[in-house]
């Protein structure tokens, strides 16, 4: 069944869908509460003039799909399945930032308290996340100094010979030495801490002044003493979250973007207790090329297919005359050709930022509106056990922080894609200024030769192509014509061979050919290319210790950078990944030699014998260690004996 037929027979229910290319790799995760109706979009003859979902459809050989209960299911499900698969389609979230919580392992024997960034289901209990991150470990410090449970990594499944450190400084019950504490007290202790993480400080306030009164009763001071100071701790706390919670209300993450020239910038406000207490920053420079996923379907599909693609998603929202979006699509004076549609970008970022948290604040504020914009709080509704709104404010306060949110979106984005180009193409300038070049550097090749004392002698050729090193343009030589040690005549062989097989391609010829070494490498690389033909390549070399740069027919004056300069770090960047990448291949081709040889010295053993040998036993030191008998079948007796005299009579028996 090919591609047409199964959209066509797939069934009126909500579900998952992916489109699969011919390697079989998932390229698009949708959702949709009726497969049929989504699915068949694609299929509109009025879709062909979207290039973009076109791409997608001239791609795709297959198509997947899941059925769920309801819509609920099905973005659970999307989000998962994107999270996973990483589709080139799909919006995906490159933010790695989490914040962090605190752990209390309470399926342990002892339980300690950690702060960790990942949440597993392995029996503890999590509390979090804190903002900002140094949070979560000041309050851990606390439970260390007021309840005295530890987070050291000491086995507490076993009874050790003495304490560490902690216990005599008082910030641990010494559970690892037998008799320093008891079962019952520790579990009060982090029953203490856990009625603390969770907030409850009424009924740790109770609990702790029965045992403060009973301590004193039974004349133990010290004990009553320690919990009139926890008391203390606690009552702080408590003011401090009064006077917060008088000045504003609940907890809320504010949004803001600012898109321009196809780069998005995202901001995102964590807004706890009224306070702007932490930032995030998302960006995307290479937005996926199907943005604009359909929304609506028709009740049938066509029988036949028309021009694989999509219908056109026009974006209406109230939010669009906002400020913020105002100026963005002020930015964007192509708007009409090239439309970027933020709603569903943000649809895509709250599911992969809040489904399956443990944590979702009660507001999110958004600057514009999507379609599941409702089923995406009911989700989380459904799994927090309290109410989430998904607001897009129009006016007031509200309103103003989405503002704000979208200004500092803007500065991040002048920050992140506005400086780093005018950098480098500043790098640019003064490196062909430095080095007298034609024009801008566009793409450097560098070569060096490694060996030792002649001995397996190869060359490296790296690339670094419009600011960065193209590693998927490196190459590696063998050096063919040359005995012995000759770095001259191996950097002219390589050169030859490299500009030679552009030439016959009808290739271009880099801005730069860099060579590592001093002026004979130079020389031997200009004769290769005279040797060639050409005469107007650029050519330079940097020597390693002094780090001069020597210009071909200007050697006379090399070029003597400070060593603070962007552009020496440039070159020097390049010519030690050129001297990494040689090494490597010399060290690779060094191994196998050793390797070979090793069994090609044994009379009696030859090319296919010692191939024989190696697929058989997997490595040369399992021949090594084999014995004669299991030698003798792979081999003849006679040559087994032979092959185990060799590692056995000449060396001691491992």
């Amino acid at each position: 069944m090919d591609l047409y037929e199964k959209i066509r027979a797939l069934p009126k229910h909500p579900g998952v869908y992916l489109y699969k290319n011919a390697e079989d790799e998932v390229i698009y995760v949708g959702k949709a509460i009726n497969l049929h109706s989504r699915v068949g979009s694609y299929l509109l003859a009025s879709s062909q003039a979207n290039a973009k979902t076109g791409t997608l459809m001239r791609e795709a050989v297959d198509l997947d799909y899941i059925l769920v209960a309801n819509e609920h299911e099905a973005l659970a499900l999307e989000n998962n399945l994107i999270k996973q698969r990483k589709p080139r389609f799909n919006i995906l979230l490159r933010d790695d930032k989490t914040y962090p919580y605190v752990k209390l392992t309470m399926a342990d024997r002892f339980p300690k308290v950690f702060v960790t960034r990942r949440l597993r289901k392995d029996g503890a209990a999590y509390f979090g996340p804190y903002f900002p991150g140094n949070l979560a470990y000041r309050i851990v410090e606390l439970i260390h100094r007021s309840f005295l449970v530890p987070s050291c990594k000491v086995d507490l499944s076993r009874f050790h010979p003495r304490a560490c450190l902690q216990y005599y400084i008082h910030r641990c019950l010494g559970p690892c030495v037998e008799g320093l504490t008891t079962p019952e007290l520790y579990a009060d202790a982090v029953r203490d801490a856990q009625l603390f993480l969770e907030g409850r400080h009424a009924e740790l306030e109770r609990t702790l002044e029965a045992r403060m009164t009973a301590a004193a009763e039974d004349e133990r001071f010290e004990a009553a003493a320690h919990l009139r100071d926890q008391l203390a701790t606690i009552h702080q706390i408590q003011e401090k979250q009064r006077i917060a919670t008088t000045e504003q209300g609940d907890d809320a993450d504010v949004f803001g973007y600012h898109f321009e020239n196809g780069a998005l910038a995202v901001n995102l406000f964590h807004v706890r207790a009224g306070k702007i207490v932490d930032r995030r920053e998302f960006f995307w420079d290479d937005l996926p090329d199907l943005s604009d996923a359909p929304t609506t379907a028709p009740p049938d599909l066509p029988q036949t297919p028309g021009a694989p693609g999509l219908a056109s998603e026009t974006w209406e929202t109230s939010a669009a005359n906002s400020p913020s979006v105002r100026s963005t699509q002020a930015a964007q004076p192509d708007d009409l050709e090239t439309p970027f549609h933020a709603g569903i970008v943000f649809s895509a970022l709250l599911k992969q930022l809040y489904i399956d948290q443990q944590y979702v604040p009660r507001s999110i504020l958004v600057p514009v509106d999507f379609d599941d914009r409702e089923a995406l709080a009911a989700l989380l509704t459904e799994h927090t056990g309290h109410h989430i709104e998904i607001a897009v404010p129009q006016r007031g306060e509200k309103r103003s922080l989405v503002d704000l949110a979208g200004q500092n979106a803007k500065q991040s984005y002048i920050q992140r894609f506005r400086v780093l180009e005018p950098s480098r193409k500043a790098i640019q300038e003064a490196l062909a200024d430095a080095l007298m070049l034609p024009e801008l550097p566009r793409r450097i090749e560098c070569f060096d030769i490694s060996h030792i004392q002649g001995s397996e002698t190869v060359a490296s050729l790296v690339v670094w192509e419009d600011g960065k090193m193209n590693k998927q343009a490196y190459r590696k030589f063998k050096i063919k014509t040359v005995s012995g040690v000759d770095d001259f005549a191996s950097m002219h062989e390589v050169l030859t061979r490299r500009y030679k097989r552009l030439l016959e391609e009808k290739r271009e010829l880099p801005s730069l050919v860099l060579v590592d070494g001093g002026l004979g490498q130079l020389h031997s690389a200009a004769e290769a290319l005279e040797s060639l033909g050409i005469t107007t390549q650029p050519l330079a070399s940097i020597a390693k210790k002094e780090e001069i740069i020597y210009l071909y027919g200007n050697e006379d004056e090399p070029v003597v950078l400070d060593r603070r300069s962007p552009v020496l770090h440039l070159v020097q960047l390049i010519r030690d990944e050129s001297h990494r990448f040689a090494i490597g291949y010399h060290r690779q081709r060094r191994a196998m030699r050793d390797r070979d040889s090793e069994l090609l010295n044994i009379p009696g053993v030859g090319p296919q014998t010692r191939q024989r040998l190696l697929t058989h036993f997997g490595s040369l030191r399992d021949v090594q260690q084999a014995t004669a008998e299991s030698l003798s079948a792979v081999v003849a007796r006679k040559t087994a004996e032979t092959i185990w005299r060799h590692f056995h009579e000449t060396q001691p028996t491992p």
